[in-house]
């Protein structure tokens, strides 16, 4: 007798790689610029970044369903947050210094982290929905 997934798992699974792959295109782009010369406080900040992006994409591809949820909404939260960071640095400064929209990589930032955002979001969604189901 065949099983049959559940729905939904192929969803989930994708939206699990995408967003694995989001946190990995968020962690290079912060490491590069590491790379480029981004020294001090923010330094120290974009390689703590590519650090959690790292340890977060592995966790959405490697989590059992039952940590699942967290790891998705961790996930959400870190992306949202550094979309955020730099919202504020283009328009009122962060930590000092105010960012210019033709900086190196401000706009392809922009956009990973906005369509990775609604990613996360769409996949935490499902993850809960399914938690919930299950």
């Amino acid at each position: 007798m065949a099983t049959q997934p559940r729905t939904g798992s192929v969803e989930l699974t994708l939206g699990r790689v995408l967003s694995a792959l989001f946190l990995l295109a968020m962690g290079a782009i912060h490491l590069y610029l590491v790379f480029q010369g981004a020294g001090g406080l923010i330094g120290v900040l974009f390689v703590l970044n590519a650090i959690g992006g790292l340890v977060l994409a592995i966790a959405m591809v490697t989590a059992p369903r039952r940590f699942l949820p967290t790891a998705s909404v961790l996930s959400l939260l870190c992306l949202a947050g550094t979309l955020l960071a730099l919202v504020l640095a283009l328009t009122v400064g962060l930590f000092g210094i105010r960012q210019q929209i033709g900086g190196e990589l401000v706009v392809t930032t922009l956009v990973v982290e906005s369509i990775g955002t609604l990613v996360l979001a769409v996949t935490t969604a499902l993850v809960l929905r399914t938690r919930r189901g299950a």
